[in-house]
């Protein structure tokens, strides 16, 4: 009887806890110095609960009423466990983490053997030849990295009539522009790089004839921003391939698994956004993997293209833990892609990461000159960026310059599908290599000039004509679009001081060649498979247009431009305003199938309600 009694008891005492519902507990996640953390992981322990915190380090989970400890886990914060008490709100502080080996994390490791990792190659694989190994503890909170931008200048023609630059086609910065606004944050000024925001968009110049494989386009107007002044316009067109004519390609997916990739929108963005790529291959082309963490292995070895659910299938079976053996990865990555050359093929390594290398070969200059010898062997280098938090945006752009490949930063699906799928021939097919641009201005009508961006591409004049020297790359049916800032001669700008002219220097002219031209746009490129340049020049007459009657090309690009300008807060923006730009930019939509100029708009607008500096009404 008694022992009946005990039963019936315990099944009223379950009653009690099942007829008891769950607890709501919100709370936010702090570092040490009061930083939100995103993406931790919040948990019930012992339980299945769980979630993880937003971009501003806020969370909210329900919680069973026999539970009593919360768990956070960050891969770059030590883990924490909270008691529950009858408090509804918490706020919770990390300390910093350590790495925990040099070696991939267990969860890694196991995710890797199911498709087929040689361990031979992982656990105990040593530093490569003559670089020590180092390992870093990840820094906390915000660790984003970014070169320094120092703005160029205008040059007064009669001191320096020459301007050189190589071609760039990379589009990266917009798309890290817009993850900043999307998020309710204006951007580090260091992350706004004009060129690379201008040239995310597609324009429509004319296709290239006869033998070169580039075209040249300009254009002359007023500046919409600095009365007086002029725009000029320069757009180069590369020749558009079919895609049933473009060479096989032997692709090596070197993809980042280490703890910092862990979060949504990184590993797992990563995964969908090959599968994209994966969905664009033909049964000639060939891909591998390689993974790397603490250290790197093959995850799937040389796999033809048609077999796409395998491909699907290893990507599908990747998980982040760990640290960050880039440099190793990216040796393995070369290995590989050697291997499986193809001589009339398209030979690239493409590397997935948030740019933090902490682990090998670390140092910028390390892994650049190392890329730079792959290079020389014909294997090509792209860089596809992601994450927000420790991006280390400086150490990706470098090298995918030196690899002679693309860089791009992937924000959301549709970004994805932008470079994978809408521009894959372009991302992937160099139809014109060691791209360079060189403008002769003519003093008799140009009094000053400045190149709007492009400050990490200037090269010394003298470098034009040398073909040892490395330059951007131009993929089939890519444009590249560059916009100089014009003080023409008579006109008026306190952003140019006279000086003394030179005695020595012949201004007579007669020594300035045609009095109509005011400029000579030169071009210097390499077809993929030689070593030695072509020239291509193009005179431009001193001929004017009002802006309204100028190209949806150049009218949409300025105002890009514009919109740069003001997120630099740049000292040459002059009247430039988020209220011109707008109208200015939905008057140039033209086609726009894919909603990306009207999406540019409304990031103006984002920027405007973010931005604290008031603007003054301009008089058009």
């Amino acid at each position: 009887m008694k022992g009946k009694w005990i039963v019936l008891l315990a099944l009223l005492f379950s009653a009690a806890f099942v007829l008891v519902p769950d607890r709501n507990i919100t709370g936010t996640v702090l570092d040490t110095s009061s930083k939100p953390i995103s993406n931790v992981q919040v948990s019930v322990k012992s339980g299945v609960a769980k979630t993880k915190t937003d971009a501003a380090g806020k969370f909210s989970i329900s919680v069973p009423v026999y539970a009593k400890v919360i768990v956070f886990t960050h891969p770059n914060f030590k883990t924490s466990e909270v008691n529950i008490t009858s408090e509804k709100e918490m706020t919770v502080t990390l300390s910093p983490g350590e790495v925990e080996s040099e070696s991939l994390s267990d969860k890694a490791m196991q995710s890797l053997k199911k498709v087929g990792l040689p361990f031979a190659q992982l656990a105990s694989a040593p530093a490569p030849s003559g670089v020590a190994m180092e390992i870093m503890v990840p820094q906390q909170g915000n660790t984003e990295d970014y070169n320094v931008i120092n703005e160029n200048g205008f040059q007064l023609t009669g001191q320096s009539p020459l301007t050189t630059f190589s071609v760039d086609v990379d589009r990266a910065a917009y798309s890290n522009v817009r993850r900043f606004l999307n998020a309710g944050q204006m951007p580090p000024v260091d992350a706004v790089r004009i060129e690379e925001m201008i040239n995310y968009f597609d324009y429509q110049y004319p296709q290239p004839t006869g033998n070169h494989p580039i075209a040249i386009n300009t254009e002359y107007t007023d500046s919409p921003w600095n009365p007086g002044l002029k725009l000029l316009h320069i757009g180069l067109q590369a020749r558009t391939v079919s895609a049933k004519n473009l060479p096989a390609s032997n692709l090596v997916f070197l993809v980042d698994v280490s703890g910092s990739m862990m979060a949504q929108n990184k590993l797992p963005l990563l995964k969908q956004a090959f599968k994209l790529l994966v969905d664009q291959l033909r049964p000639e082309d060939k891909i591998s993997i390689v993974a790397y963490a603490g250290a790197a292995g093959v995850v799937l070895p040389t796999t033809s293209g048609d077999e796409k659910m395998k491909i699907k299938e290893a990507l599908d079976n990747l998980e982040a833990g760990g640290s960050t053996a880039g440099g190793e990865g990216i040796e393995l990555a070369y290995k590989l892609a050697k291997q499986g050359f193809l001589e009339k093929g398209n030979n690239r390594v493409i590397l997935a990461t948030d740019g933090d290398f902490n682990v090998g070969i670390s140092s910028e200059g390390g892994l650049q000159r190392l890329i730079e010898e792959k290079r020389k062997g014909g294997v090509f280098l792209s860089v596809v960026g992601f994450g927000m938090g420790n991006y280390k945006d400086s150490h990706v752009e470098t090298l995918a310059d030196k690899g002679n490949g693309n860089y791009a930063y992937i924000d959301n699906m549709q970004e994805a599908r932008k470079v994978f799928v809408q521009e894959f021939g372009g991302t992937l097919f160099t139809v014109a290599k060691d791209v360079k641009i060189q403008i002769e201005f003519n003093p008799a009508h140009v009094q000053a000039y400045r190149l709007i961006g492009y400050e990490n591409r200037a090269m010394k004049n003298e470098e034009f004509n040398n073909d040892r020297k490395d330059a951007g790359d131009m993929g089939a049916g890519h444009t590249v679009t560059a916009i100089y800032e014009i003080v023409p001669v008579g006109a008026k700008s306190s952003y140019i001081t006279q000086t003394d002219a030179l005695k020595y220097k012949k201004t007579n002219a007669s020594d300035l060649g045609s009095n109509d031209e005011m400029l000579t746009v030169k071009v210097r490129y390499k077809n993929p498979e030689s070593e030695k340049s072509v020239l291509l020049n193009v005179p431009v007459k001193n001929t004017s247009k009002p802006l309204a009657q100028c190209s949806e090309n150049l009218r949409f690009a300025s105002a890009v431009a514009e919109f740069g300008l003001l997120l630099r807060d740049s000292e040459f923006k002059g009247n430039a305003s988020y209220n011109h730009i707008i109208p200015l930019a939905k008057g140039a939509f033209g086609t726009d199938e894919e909603g990306y100029r009207a999406e540019f708009v409304q990031l103006v607008k984002a920027a405007q309600s973010l931005d604290g500096r008031k603007e003054t009404a301009r008089k058009e």
